[in-house]
């Protein structure tokens, strides 16, 4: 019997295993191995860390807590039971007094020829994650809505050569007056690929056949929660089908708790390993002194 099983061992998911390893909690943590950054080069924004490659950064994080007693399975969570019982993909269940969820989300790519081939290379999503590696380039943004002309605008900061591909999309009057106030020019109609040459992006290939010569894209993919096994607990979402956990990070199932990535998909690297943090410090509180309000 564990005291926690976490279920994902990302940054959110080690950091909390860090923090109850330390509590002489007995913790295990399942992970299969698909990390969401995994095609990146290097990690960015995690203090101390800067740079690091997302491989380096978990084997770095997987050392220190197993240094505090703490188990890695490298396995795949199939089902979770209340009580709790975990099911794995080998065979093997685990039973525990607590389940953390941090399982994270992934990325659906718009579908355009080239862009999953460079996703982590020459296609971006996050400006504070990658805009200095590919400052004073040329650049686009590929999204098409209001979140693309708002990326358009922030990606600025990072280079004076952007475009924004918008797709079907009609920015209004007041969008426009910000994008030219920014000198950002639009580029209308449809995108038909990504042109890759030597494995490295040289530009957006339109409808009409132009080429509009580019180093690096940003887009907005759709991300979606990997949060089937909370669903199937039976964990409330909110109106926009988030889980839905308080500010300790617990879900409206007593005894499951999330964080991270899976209930924000806004949290970036070091955001989501805070989470994980301040989540098992919640964890552990009601584990020694009982459920508090």
């Amino acid at each position: 019997m564990y005291d926690v099983v976490i279920v994902g061992g990302g940054p959110a998911g080690l950091s909390a295993a860090l923090v109850l390893g330390r509590a002489r909690q007995r913790v295990a943590v399942v992970d299969a191995g698909e990390p969401r950054n995994a095609r990146a080069a290097e990690s960015h924004g995690f203090l101390t860390r800067d740079g690091v490659a997302p491989a380096e950064l978990l084997r770095i994080g997987r050392e220190e807590v197993r240094g505090y007693g703490v188990e890695l399975v490298e396995d795949r969570v199939v089902a979770a039971a209340p009580g709790f019982r975990v099911a794995l993909a080998s065979g093997a269940t685990l039973e525990a007094r607590r389940l953390l969820v941090t399982t994270g989300l992934r990325d659906e790519l718009p579908d355009i020829p080239g862009m999953a081939e460079l996703w982590g290379g020459d296609v971006h999503v996050c400006p504070y994650c990658h805009g200095y590696e590919v400052r004073d380039r040329p650049l686009g943004i590929v999204a098409d809505g209001p979140m693309g002309v708002l990326k358009a605008l922030l990606v600025r900061q990072w280079s004076e050569d952007v475009v924004l591909f918008p797709g079907d999309y009609v920015p209004t009057p007041e969008e426009d007056a910000r994008l030219a106030a920014r000198s950002v020019p639009v580029e209308p109609g449809k995108i038909t690929r990504l042109v890759v040459e030597d494995g490295a992006l040289t530009g957006v290939e339109l409808g009409d056949g132009r080429m509009v010569p580019r180093a690096a894209v940003f887009t907005n993919p759709t991300n979606v929660a990997t949060d089937t096994m909370l669903r199937d607990l039976g964990c409330e979402v909110d109106d926009q089908g988030i889980v839905r956990v308080d500010a300790a990070g617990r879900t409206t199932v007593p005894g499951v708790w999330a964080a991270g990535n899976v209930v924000d998909p806004h949290a970036q690297l070091i955001t989501a390993a805070g989470a994980g943090s301040r989540t098992a410090g919640m964890l552990n509180n009601e584990l020694v002194l009982g459920p508090q309000g």
